[in-house]
């Protein structure tokens, strides 16, 4: 005769592992007061490094703006003696391209090596005006590496000094702390850096294409006041 096995229910819980997710603001902050310090300068550097090339990005987008038609225009009022048209026209447009123009008009009756050192004038006022305050970019691409590295050093000497003082007995989470700091500021600074790198030189870039520009105005100029009459 067949007797069927009873079920065994075992009164057994079962055991949930909880995995410990540790965010990427708790991993920035979990160095200590030495990391969380250079967590907070790089912060800062980041901020400024964003505002600064946004800044610079809408200027120069406004400064490249110049119409097709404008030294067609200024060719045509400046043939035709109208100098006074030419120099209200160069004021409406109000952009580096028509400030050196401007320049060079103002100037027309003196010699022409006169004319051309006033604009060269002007336009490296220009230039200066482009590139406001992107130094700053540059310093910080090539400052937030070195004060990643910075807090490594400090990381690594917490850790050695927890050793030290353990007698090399240290427990791990003693350690955690230095470790932390090593690593996440180094990460940061990194970060920072190819961030404000990265944004210098697209800076540059539109910056110079703006230089090259007003360069090719200043010589249709110039050509223009060569031509025969």
């Amino acid at each position: 005769m067949f007797i069927p096995f009873a079920q065994e229910t075992p009164d057994v819980a079962e055991e949930v592992v909880e995995e410990k997710t540790l965010s990427i603001i708790d991993l920035m902050f979990s160095g200590g007061p030495g990391g969380t310090i250079i967590i907070l300068i790089l912060a800062v550097l980041l901020f400024f490094a964003i505002y600064i090339y946004f800044e610079r990005i809408f200027a120069i987008k406004a400064a490249s703006k110049t119409d097709k038609n404008f030294m067609n225009q200024i060719k045509d009022s400046v043939t035709s003696g109208n100098i006074e048209s030419a120099k209200i026209r160069c004021a409406q447009e109000n952009s580096p391209v028509a400030r050196l123009t401007e320049k060079g008009i103002s100037r027309i009756g003196s010699p022409l090596e006169d004319i051309n050192t006033a604009i060269e004038n002007a336009g490296r006022l220009e230039v200066y005006k482009l590139e406001k305050n992107v130094s700053v970019l540059a310093t910080i691409a090539g400052a937030a590496p070195m004060i990643g590295f910075l807090g490594t050093v400090i990381g690594m000497v917490i850790a050695f000094h927890e050793l030290a003082t353990s007698s090399g007995q240290a427990e791990m989470g003693s350690l955690a702390e230095g470790i932390y700091t090593a690593m996440t500021t180094t990460v940061a600074g990194l970060i920072v850096g190819i961030i404000a790198y990265i944004g210098y030189n697209h800076v540059v870039v539109r910056t110079d294409k703006v230089v090259h520009q007003m360069e090719a105005t200043a010589v249709d100029f110039l050509d223009l006041l060569n031509e025969p009459s």
